[in-house]
C-alpha cells in the first residue's frame, strides 16, 4: 500500500556532494591495508563512480584551497577569537588555521541542529550550557570569526549569530568549507560570510549536501527524544539519495558502523 511521506520526505537531488570526512580518520584508526578502509572505498565507489554526473566527493583540501582562493588578494588578519561551531566546525578552524594561520585562538561552540518534529529543525545547545550563556563576554572581543563546516539551510548559523551580543556581531565573519548559495545570501545581511565551495541551486531538490561520517555513524540525525540516528537507519533517504543501490548502500554502511562504534565514532564527530 503506498502511504505519504513522512514530514522529514528527501527528495532525489539534481547535484549531492558528500564531503569526506572518513578516509582519512579510518586509516589512521584502522590502518590504511585494513577491511573497513577497504570498505569504506567501496563505499565511496558505489556511491559515486555509478551515478558520476549527480554525485561528488569532495575533500577537505580542494574546499580549503577554494576559500582561500575566493578571498584573492584579501589579507585576512588573525583574528583575536575563533569560535568553531560543534565539533566539526571547530575541526574545520584547526584546519584552516594550519593553511592559512587566521585562528590562533580558537573556541568550541556547542550546538547542533536537531529536529523538531514537524519538517523543521531547531537549534539546540549539546552540553549543559545554553547557546547565550556559551557566548557571554565576546563583546570583548577585538575580532570575531565564526567558522561552521557548511551552510544548508543555514539555520544553524544563524542561530549562532542572532545570538551574539550586540557589540560582537559588528566585529564578527563567518568562514564555511561549502554551502548552498540561496542559504547564504541571507546570512549575509547579519555579517560578511566567505565560503569554499558554493552549489547553485535550491536546497533538497536541485542540490543536496552531506558528511560521509553522517552515512555511517550516528552523527547525521539528531531527533527530539535526544537519540542520533545515522543516515543509513533512515532508509528512504537513502533510497532518494542513491535510486538503484540503496540496499548495497546501506549494507556497507552497516558494516562500516559495526567497526566505527562505539570505539571510533569520536574521531569522525
Amino acid at each position: 500500500m503506498a502511504h505519504s511521506p513522512g514530514p522529514y520526505h528527501a527528495p532525489t537531488p539534481a547535484r549531492f556532494y558528500i564531503h569526506d570526512d572518513i578516509s582519512d580518520a579510518v586509516s589512521e584508526i584502522f590502518g590504511t591495508d585494513s577491511i573497513v578502509a577497504e570498505r569504506v572505498a567501496e563505499l565511496f565507489r558505489l556511491i559515486a563512480e555509478h551515478d558520476p554526473e549527480r554525485v561528488r566527493i569532495l575533500t577537505v583540501d580542494e574546499q580549503i584551497e577554494a576559500l582561500v582562493a575566493s578571498l584573492g588578494a584579501e589579507t585576512v588578519p588573525a583574528y583575536a577569537l575563533t569560535l568553531g561551531i560543534g565539533v566539526a566546525g571547530e575541526r574545520v578552524a584547526r584546519q584552516l588555521h594550519e593553511r592559512a594561520g587566521w585562528f590562533p585562538h580558537i573556541h568550541r561552540i556547542d550546538v547542533t541542529r536537531q529536529e523538531d518534529g514537524n519538517g523543521g529543525y531547531t537549534v539546540v545547545s549539546t552540553s549543559a550550557t545554553p547557546l547565550a550563556e556559551q557566548l557571554v563576554g565576546l563583546d570583548e572581543a577585538e575580532s570575531l570569526a565564526i567558522v561552521d563546516d557548511t551552510v544548508f539551510s543555514g539555520v544553524t548559523l544563524r542561530a549562532v549569530l542572532t545570538a551574539l551580543p550586540p557589540g560582537a556581531l559588528p566585529r564578527a565573519r563567518a568562514f564555511c568549507l561549502r554551502c548552498v548559495d540561496e542559504s547564504l545570501e541571507p546570512l549575509r545581511s547579519l555579517c560578511r560570510v566567505s565560503a569554499g565551495f558554493r552549489a547553485e541551486g535550491r536546497i533538497l531538490e536541485d542540490v543536496s549536501f552531506i558528511n560521509a561520517s553522517g552515512l555511517v555513524t550516528r552523527v547525521g540525525i539528531r531527533r527530539t527524544d535526544g537519540r542520533s540516528l545515522a543516515f543509513h537507519e533512515r532508509p528512504e533517504w537513502i533510497h532518494a539519495w542513491f535510486p538503484g543501490r540503496g540496499d548495497q548502500v546501506i549494507a556497507l554502511a552497516r558494516s562500516i558502523n559495526d567497526f566505527l562504534e562505539p570505539e571510533g565514532s569520536e574521531a569522525l564527530r
